[in-house]
């Protein structure tokens, strides 16, 4: 059975996404903005530490979102560029997408050389 504090996460999660979605279609230097504040790493350290209060939870995700945060930057150059190349946005976004797994798994392989595990 779902809880109603799962309910309330998600709706919280949503509505921010959405307010997001609505103020970058409107603005996108302050939507870029808002959308580059790490607010779904925040909420997530609230919920996480909300139900577990355990410091050493947010340190491991903190350590593991940190170590990852570069190579997620190859989606958003990927989709701006293949955007600009005339590429439709479901290509683009699917590329983007492709990229980054591909991207992901070289990176994670590298770390895991040099004794570091996410």
């Amino acid at each position: 059975m779902v809880s109603w504090y799962f309910v309330f996460k998600c709706a919280v999660s949503g509505i921010l996404v959405g307010l997001i979605s609505e103020i970058g279609r409107r603005n996108p230097g302050i939507g870029a903005i808002i959308a580059s504040l790490p607010l779904t790493s925040i909420l997530a350290f609230i919920w996480i530490y909300r139900e577990s209060g355990d410091p050493q939870a947010i340190i491991d995700l903190s350590r593991g979102i940190a170590l990852i945060v570069l190579p997620s930057l190859v989606f958003f150059v990927s989709t701006w560029f293949l955007l600009k190349q005339g590429w439709s946005f479901y290509g683009a976004i699917a590329a983007a997408c492709t990229s980054l797994i591909c991207v992901y798994w070289v990176y994670v392989k590298a770390l895991s050389a040099f004794g570091i595990q996410l």
